[in-house]
């Protein structure tokens, strides 16, 4: 369901509080004098369902639907825009989480409030804000397999959003979250510590504050921490003059901010160094002013080099570059704009995989300049020790870029589009089971007598009996292995590494596909007239009164007891033949008849009744069991499924890795798996029309 369609009940934008844990690292020195901003870690979203205003039911967000902008998202206080915390600086997808970490860079009264209760171990928590692309509703008793955990209704998923941003929160949505603070040092850096330059009327409380705290350590002969007794500006002057009235006091920090205005204004954000100097150590405009024309002198001649020939390749730009080279459709959602500016401009052509391997084994010491040696090429950038006798030689350094992890991460995108590009009508109609290894598992039914007893005098509640059914389920492996030869590196083909994964993609899809219809269609003992979930004769071509027909078969099948089953069918499977009549069915809200002389009722009775899903598999000739004129009346899964598929830890879509080839073949290997089972379970879940006599 899209958001937009639902906007006037649910809010576009989602405040989601997960479990978090918080880390803040030790302001300190970098070593050069250079004062290192405060660092923190979060586990920001734990990916399970929360309580959030304005949602009736809980929400969880699947994070396989978050799109994070780029990596530099804004931290702030609570939500407020006003109360800028820092920055992220890595946004990552662990194990069903999402993990941010970053600096506490803004200057402002909520960064030093967090910094400071951190030091004193305040439990802080994180909280996500987002926009809401498309939700889905969970129905009561319906269950649902989300970020790797498994989930009952009712319940809200957020199925795509788009980060914005993260704040710090003293208490979230969730009362039972918590949050460990590390323990910072003492000192943190002036700058922060003094006044916040944008709010005059404050800067002067705080500055009587520390001009009052100045007195006391004087008084008691401790040092006052982080207070500069060097400095000569306004500020430190009121730390160590508590005679000093208020009204002087707000004077010498409006002068303080009138003089760092003063330098920002000089430095117009071209000079970063001499503006942090110029504020750090009470420089008056004319010295700033001298120190830039200095800096803006002309330097000694130099050769100029193509902006392009300035970028240093890494891993996040040649896997862009690769990406926007192949034209990927999304990939401005995958990177920064930064990066996706640096990889433009540095490979303006599109980058070859000759360049992409050579820019790769460059990074990991190889010393050759041109693609005259692949195999030392091909070891140096996968960082195996493989070399050919007489060639360049590999100078001894650690892997600082993982060509394999980079065709890895770019097969993988265009792995998707070939599984999703085959039918995926099976998704529709099976039960999903998360299934952690290959064992053989066993879930279980209770059927039997669970009516309600009359309570007798004294309260007594009677003892019911429970019978049990239990369908069994496996995962598999399944998986295939394409190569990259010498012939597709030497001809410099970009196009390899976005071929072969589609086609394994495509394989796998296929091949899902080919392993459940081939166990749906083998359902002769499945479905059965013993069973009452199979009817046959002409009647039941597919038709008003055969629907009709096949409904009552449905509604009347019976527990071990005898009594209903409670179910009601909601799906409708036709092969391709039907598929202009099942809609029909579906939609049409009268279907006259044209024979002369006949009465005939008007309305459908059948109009939106069951959903129509069409199947190319079920009149396929190459499976046992396939009929161009059978057709199915099935339970929507969530209630009782017909047929289940068991995925390996929840990962419904294949693997691709790439790795440099054997010694024995020249080129790159790329190997796609993926790992499920189909079976089928509940026979009173479906009934199957034979559509013939």
């Amino acid at each position: 369901m899209k958001a937009n369609q639902t906007m006037q009940t649910h809010p576009d934008k989602l405040t989601l509080t997960a479990e978090a844990s918080i880390d803040v690292e030790a302001a300190g020195d970098g070593g050069d004098g250079e004062v290192k901003l405060p660092r923190f870690r979060m586990v920001a979203y734990t990916g399970t369902p929360m309580r959030v205003a304005g949602w009736r039911a809980p929400v969880v967000v699947d994070l396989a639907g978050l799109a994070i902008p780029n990596q530099k998202r804004p931290i702030r206080f609570s939500h407020d825009p006003a109360a800028g915390v820092g920055h992220t600086d890595s946004i990552r997808i662990d194990k069903g989480k999402l993990i941010a970490a970053g600096v506490v860079s803004r200057d402002t009264a909520v960064a030093r409030e967090v910094v400071a209760s951190s030091k004193n171990g305040f439990p802080w928590q994180a909280s996500i804000g987002s926009s809401v692309d498309e939700f889905e509703f969970i129905k009561d008793g319906q269950t649902v397999l989300v970020n790797g955990q498994s989930f009952t209704g009712p319940l809200n998923v957020i199925r795509k959003a788009t980060l914005g941003e993260i704040s710090f929160v003293d208490l979230g949505a969730d009362g039972e979250t918590s949050a460990h603070i590390a323990a910072i040092s003492n000192h943190t850096p002036n700058h922060q510590e003094y006044a916040d330059m944008s709010n005059p009327g404050k800067t002067s409380t705080d500055a009587a504050s520390q001009a009052a705290t100045a007195e006391h350590s004087q008084a008691s002969g401790t040092d006052l921490p982080g207070v500069d007794s060097g400095r000569t500006d306004a500020v430190a002057a009121a730390q160590v003059s508590p005679l000093q009235s208020i009204e002087q006091i707000r004077a010498q920090a409006a002068a303080e901010t009138q003089r760092i205005a003063a330098v920002r204004r000089i430095c117009n954000g071209r000079f970063s160094d001499i503006e942090a100097n110029a504020i750090r150590d009470g420089w008056d405009a004319t010295r700033t002013e001298l120190e830039v024309l200095r800096a803006s002198r002309p330097k000694a001649p130099m050769v100029h080099v193509p902006m392009q020939q300035d970028v240093v390749a890494n891993g996040q730009m040649l896997e862009a570059a690769c990406l926007l080279s192949a034209k990927h459709s999304g990939v401005e959602r995958m990177f920064d704009e930064q990066t996706l500016d640096l990889a433009a401009r540095r490979f303006r052509g599109g980058i070859g995989l000759q360049e992409l391997l050579l820019e790769a084994a460059w990074a990991n010491g190889y010393t050759g300049r041109s693609f005259r040696d692949p195999r030392n090429i091909l070891a140096a950038a996968f960082g195996t020790s493989s070399a050919a006798p007489g060639g360049p030689g590999v100078q001894a350094a650690f892997s600082t870029i993982d060509v394999g992890g980079i065709l890895s991460n770019v097969s993988n995108k265009f792995l998707l589009e070939g599984f999703f590009s085959v039918e995926r009508t099976w998704r529709n109609i099976c039960a999903v089971r998360n299934v952690s290894d290959f064992k053989t598992v066993t879930s279980y039914r209770l059927i039997g007598k669970d009516q309600y007893e009359q309570v007798a005098p004294g309260g007594e509640l009677k003892h019911g009996s429970l019978g049990e059914e239990s369908y069994s389920n496996k995962a598999d492996t399944y998986g295939l292995m394409l190569s990259i030869d010498r012939r597709d590196v030497i001809n410099d083909d970009l196009g390899a590494i976005t071929t072969a994964p589609r086609k394994l993609g495509r394989g796998s899809g296929l091949k899902i596909n080919d392993v459940f219809w081939s166990i749906f269609l083998g359902n002769a003992a499945f479905f059965t007239d013993p069973r009452k979930n199979y009817v046959v004769g002409a009647g039941t071509a597919l038709d008003i009164d055969a629907l009709n027909q096949v409904e009552v078969a449905f509604a009347d099948q019976v527990d071990s007891d005898g009594k209903p089953i409670g179910i009601m069918p909601a799906i409708l499977l036709v092969p391709t033949a039907l598929s202009a009549t099942a809609t029909m069915l579906h939609k049409s809200l009268e279907i006259r008849d044209t024979t002369a002389s006949t009465k005939y009722p008007v309305a459908n009775p059948h109009a939106g009744k069951f959903r129509p899903e069409v199947s190319r598999y079920l009149a396929n000739q190459h499976y046992a069991g396939s009929s161009a004129k059978a057709w199915y009346l099935l339970a929507d899964p969530s209630d009782l499924a017909v047929i289940e598929v068991a995925f390996l830890n929840g990962q419904e879509s294949p693997t691709i890795e790439t790795a440099e080839a054997d010694f024995n073949v020249l080129g790159i290997q790329m190997r796609g798996y993926h790992d499920f089972g189909v079976a089928l379970q509940e026979p009173k879940a479906g009934v199957k029309a034979k559509g013939e006599a």
